[in-house]
Order: structure tokens, then C-alpha cells, then sequence
């Protein structure tokens, strides 16, 4: 995998790479920073070399130890490998989520565990992505830029100021929900999820529907990962996880 990586890095088109980065010239603010981790220190500086030749701010990681004493408040995405000494990807992504100043952060895990199992594994704790290794370079870069856009399409403002259903409150500027006046930690896509049940009140919402609306068109998502972060929604939601209705055979509505 290091092989093909590092023929990537010495092949790389640095025409094609400016095109690729057009979309980034285009927001207000293109410096995102992101942290690679992982216990290979070859490709987290391939990862680097390459994210930053896409314009990205990029730090690096060769433990989740070390990741839980830094400073995480700055970064925009994590890149975590699942299967490192010590520490897990998985278990310091639970840690990342549990911790209410990192829990809305993006997360992208890079694992050799690919079955399904693991991949519902990685949802399930809220990934926003799941790459399989060995892997292309120019994937990874399509699969951040996804989730960063994504991630900027969710922070625009809109018209509508806050969604609200008795003590369910969404605030769409602030990209918070609120139980019965208490703020829950959401991930991106829990918000989207909920944001997109709200908006449709009473209307049944297809698997696809939701997967075409919430998750990037280039990334595969299994109607069992709807399923799993709807069941993560209604734990969240508390007293009106039941107003989250599931319609057999045809997907979910939120009842009102």
C-alpha cells in the first residue's frame, strides 16, 4: 500500500491539482486544518504531503494517547486509522464524540477492517466516512472534500432561524438542538437526519431519499447506516424518540 501511495505522491499532476481546488478558492475561508493519526509514520506524512499540496492546514498523530492531549478545538476533520498500538481509532473516535467541544468535528476512519461489521461499527459511532485500505491518495481527497463540503453546506445560513416541536428545538444558524432546554451534542449527520425529519413533518422520507440528501453522492452508504443513526437520533432525542416513526417498507417520518 506504501508502494502505491508514494508512486502517487511522485506522479502527482500539479495542473489537475489546481483544478481540484478550485472549489476551495471559492469559499470565504479555505484553510481548514486537518489531523491525520495513525501509527504509520510513512503515510501519515504522504497524507500530509498530499492534503497540503490541496491547500489543506495538516497536522499528524502516530497515537490516539497523543491526540487526547493536544488541543483538538482547531481542527475541521480527523483522519483516524482504526487499528493502532494502544488506544484504538474506534475507541478514541467514542472519546472525540463523548466530549461535547470535539462531537460535532468530522470524522474520517482509514482501516484494513472493512467488513461490514466493522463499517456499521464505524457509523454507529458517527463517522462521517469509512475508507478501506489499501486506498488511492486521489480517493482520500475526494472523500475529504466531500465531507468538508458537506461540513460548509451544513454551516450556511439560512432563512430559517429555528425549527421547533414542543421541547425539541433545532437552530439552523447555530447547528445546535436542544432537549427540553438542555443542549445534546449532535454529529453532522444526527443533525442533518433530524433537520430533514422536521422539515418534512408527517411525510414519510425513503432510506434512499435520506441517503441522497445527507450523505455526499460519492460515498457508499448502506440502508442499514440510515437505520443505525436513526436509532442513534432517537436516544439522543429522549421523551420524543417515538415521534420518529418508522414506516415499514417505505422509510421514516417524524410525527407530529
Amino acid at each position: 500500500m506504501l508502494q502505491s501511495c508514494y508512486k502517487q505522491k511522485k506522479s502527482l499532476n500539479i495542473t489537475a491539482v489546481r483544478k481540484e481546488k478550485n472549489y476551495l478558492c471559492n469559499m470565504e475561508e479555505n484553510k481548514y486544518r486537518i489531523l491525520v493519526v495513525d501509527d504509520e509514520q510513512d503515510l501519515c506524512e504522504i497524507l500530509k504531503f498530499n492534503l497540503e499540496t490541496e491547500g489543506y492546514l495538516v497536522d499528524t498523530a502516530n497515537s490516539a494517547e497523543e491526540v487526547l492531549n493536544m488541543n483538538l478545538l482547531p481542527y475541521h476533520l480527523f483522519l483516524l486509522d482504526v487499528m493502532m498500538e494502544g488506544m484504538s481509532g474506534f475507541a478514541l473516535a467514542k472519546e472525540l464524540k463523548a466530549n461535547q467541544s470535539t462531537a460535532s468535528i468530522p470524522i474520517i476512519f482509514l482501516t484494513a477492517k472493512d467488513t461490514e461489521n466493522d463499517m456499521v461499527t464505524g457509523f454507529n459511532i458517527g463517522a462521517d466516512d469509512y475508507i478501506s485500505k489499501p486506498f488511492s491518495i486521489r480517493e482520500v481527497m475526494v472523500r475529504v472534500r466531500a465531507v468538508l463540503r458537506r461540513t460548509k453546506s451544513a454551516n450556511t445560513p439560512n432563512n430559517t432561524n429555528t425549527i421547533e416541536y414542543k421541547g425539541l428545538k433545532l437552530n439552523a444558524n447555530t447547528k445546535t438542538v436542544s432537549v427540553d432546554g438542555k443542549d445534546i451534542a449532535f454529529t453532522k449527520t444526527e443533525y442533518e437526519l433530524l433537520k430533514l425529519l422536521l422539515e418534512a413533518k408527517g411525510r414519510v422520507l425513503s432510506r434512499q431519499e435520506l441517503i441522497d440528501k445527507v450523505w455526499p453522492s460519492d460515498v457508499l452508504v448502506l440502508d442499514r447506516t440510515v437505520d443505525v443513526n436513526i436509532t442513534r437520533l432517537r436516544k439522543k432525542i429522549g421523551n420524543y424518540a417515538n415521534n420518529i416513526v418508522t414506516r415499514q417498507g417505505f422509510g421514516y417520518y417524524f410525527d407530529a
